[in-house]
């Protein structure tokens, strides 16, 4: 007879959309999660969904109304709930918007920009995050340099970096100034500060990054800081 699975306490709470696993091993600290009926102050505590009652402040564990949304992130904030060193985060965008709790799909670190999906759908969002999904990201990156096309090349052929495979899907020439330029980047595949590690291997400075489209999804016109829900085509072009 096959058994159903254990998960952690804390874990159970944050793959239901309720809060981060973070959030709710303090909330299990806090004495405000009970299993049938007993508070559990232990965040590894094995439940088997389905078999075990688990509340929240007396209330029920049920599964709140998905939710799927898009960021233009501004430069200069933080991908994370909460950060140790008192940067201001993604989550100052939300402020006073009602939102239940949102989870960030990937990630752009401080210094980049542009579109940032969340949900409070952990399934989604592993999905999406898939690199067998096979989800192009496209960004536009202002460089201190103008390209040639013997620039562009090597940022196709790629480089090894601290013994990882870095390049780029397809690199182009979007538009030049006088001493700098935009060109579009995409990856099909997602490492640490890729692009940021691919151009400084080519003695290339990088001034802004932005990404403007996820698969089909494109950032648009939404403005600086702004949000706005998935629109359900959205979701299903996301989803092939």
């Amino acid at each position: 007879m096959k058994t159903s699975p254990r998960h952690g306490l804390a874990r159970v709470l944050s793959k239901c959309g309720l809060c981060s696993r973070t959030q709710a091993a303090q909330w299990i600290a806090d004495g405000r999660v009970e299993v049938d009926g007993r508070v559990v102050r232990d965040p590894e505590f094995g439940v088997v969904q389905g078999r075990h009652r688990v509340t929240v402040d007396g209330n029920p564990l049920d599964q709140p109304q998905r939710r799927y949304l898009m960021l233009n992130k501004p430069r200069g904030l933080v991908t994370t709930a909460n950060d140790e060193r008192g940067r201001d985060t993604v989550y100052r965008c939300f402020d006073g918007a009602g939102l239940p709790w949102l989870a960030p799909v990937g990630r752009l670190d401080k210094a980049s920009e542009g579109l940032l999906l969340f949900c409070n759908d952990p399934a989604w969002a592993a999905r999406i995050t898939d690199p067998d999904m096979g989800l192009d990201k496209t960004y536009h990156v202002q460089i201190d340099t103008i390209p040639d096309e013997r620039t562009l090349a090597a940022l196709e052929g790629g480089i090894i970096e601290s013994g990882e495979a870095l390049r780029a899907s397809s690199a182009r020439l979007l538009r030049a100034g006088e001493k700098n330029a935009w060109v579009e980047i995409v990856l099909d595949e997602g490492r640490n500060r890729q692009i940021r590690r691919l151009l400084a291997a080519l003695d290339i400075g990088v001034l802004r990054l932005v990404r403007v489209a996820i698969g089909a999804l494109r950032l648009g016109e939404l403005g600086k800081g702004q949000w706005r829900e998935l629109s359900a085509e959205e979701l299903a072009a996301l989803g092939r």
